[in-house]
């Protein structure tokens, strides 16, 4: 009954939703309402890095409500749980990253990082790059790099310009009309593809040398996923705006951009309020928020990362797998075909393993298990998609 409701009730983004029913979630594992328990090892698409229902995040939560909900919209009222996550987070990152504006998700992250570097610059020119993904929302489908997304919605953004990731052409693409580079310092969708340093490093000087800002979309990738608390920090490259959201909030929906005061100063005038948001910034979502960052910070979670990612390369080895790439938790593991790569997500899954492909690979599974899994249920994982690799090449 209730997945007929479901099919009739809300609307539907693929003709094949898994249609778990949900009756809880705990920890690394989420549970139905047929009894049926399924280990996450996608975190809700790298959104539960510390678990389901951790703890400290549910603690969090209980005092809020308690306190109040929504009182006014965005930027108008102090609210002390937007200003304990923005100190604690502003003070791990560099300082020219020294203020944040909070919204509700990674697409409004970067719509408003779009919006910011072209009101500041005074340009309108963009350069992405091709199998980027950066949201569904105009502005961000507008500099995601793929057609068979794009072309529906048809005209978008104009003065969109992409080129190839890690490829040094896209240097002569940016030039002193361009308003921003926006990129994934690891492409998420795309196949988990990580930058080339040396071509990240002459994306950055590029864009000093024309006056052009540099916005990385960490929106998959940030909070600890990769071993650092974001990926700019493995390769020593700061953006001009930081997008994040999805595991900021510990299960919570919120999101944010992250600039330099300078930079921010232009959103306050030619109009004052010339971007708004009513729920960014929620009380609550910020409360979870701090509690999910600050346990993030005083547990061994980055390490934990680095862990995991020795763990599933040297686990992940047998002939049918292409390659395991990525950092941390976020690792991509290619298979030789589309159909091994549909046996053994289907397989796994009747198994009690989520996993699942990105939009741009067919061939890819995506491995992002939550940071508090045990080695035990690594091995699991691991054991259970080998088996699947070995039945595969016996039908």
């Amino acid at each position: 009954m209730n997945k007929l409701l479901f099919e009739k009730l809300i609307a539907q983004t693929s003709d094949a939703p898994i249609s778990l029913e949900i009756s809880h979630s705990d920890g690394v594992f989420i549970y139905t309402t047929d009894g049926e328990r399924y280990l996450d090892f996608i975190s809700g698409i790298a959104v539960s890095s510390l678990g389901h229902n951790h703890p400290k995040v549910i603690e969090a939560l209980h005092k809020q409500i308690d306190k109040h909900l929504h009182v006014m919209v965005y930027g108008e009222f102090i609210q002390k749980p937007q200003l304990d996550f923005a100190e604690l987070l502003l003070g791990q990152l560099p300082e020219k990253l020294e203020q944040i504006y909070l919204v509700n998700s990674g697409t409004e992250a970067n719509e408003g990082a779009l919006k910011l570097a072209k009101k500041y610059t005074g340009k309108s020119k963009l350069v992405a790059f091709k199998n980027s993904y950066h949201g569904d929302t105009q502005g961000s489908l507008s500099v995601t790099g793929r057609d068979v997304y794009r072309d529906p919605y048809l005209p978008l953004l104009p003065n969109v310009y992409f080129a190839e990731f890690n490829s040094f052409d896209a240097l002569d693409l940016i030039d002193e009309t361009t308003a921003a580079v926006i990129l994934e310092p690891i492409q998420g969708e795309g196949g988990i593809i990580p930058s080339d340093i040396e071509w990240l490093k002459s994306i950055r000087k590029k864009c000093d040398e024309t006056g052009a800002l540099l916005i990385f979309d960490e929106i998959q990738s940030g909070f600890g996923r990769t071993g650092n608390l974001f990926v700019f920090q493995h390769y020593g490259v700061t953006p001009d705006i930081l997008c994040i959201a999805k595991a900021m909030g510990g299960g919570m929906p919120i999101g944010g951009f992250i600039s330099s005061k300078d930079i921010f100063q232009t959103f306050k005038f030619n109009p004052p309020l010339n971007h708004v948001t009513t729920f960014g910034g929620h009380p609550v979502s910020c409360a979870a928020a701090h509690a999910n960052l600050k346990e993030l910070l005083e547990g061994n979670y980055l390490e934990r990362a680095k862990e995991i990612e020795k763990f599933i390369k040297a686990k992940l080895k047998r002939k049918g797998i292409i390659e395991v790439r990525g950092f941390g938790a976020m690792l991509g593991l290619e298979l030789e075909s589309k159909t091994l790569t549909a046996h053994v997500v289907q397989e796994c899954f009747k198994k009690g393993i989520l996993l699942g492909w990105t939009l741009h690979s067919d061939t890819l599974i995506r491995l992002a298990p939550p940071l508090i899994i045990t080695d035990e249920q690594l091995d699991f994982v691991c054991d259970s998609i080998l088996e699947e690799i070995d039945n595969f090449t016996k039908i």
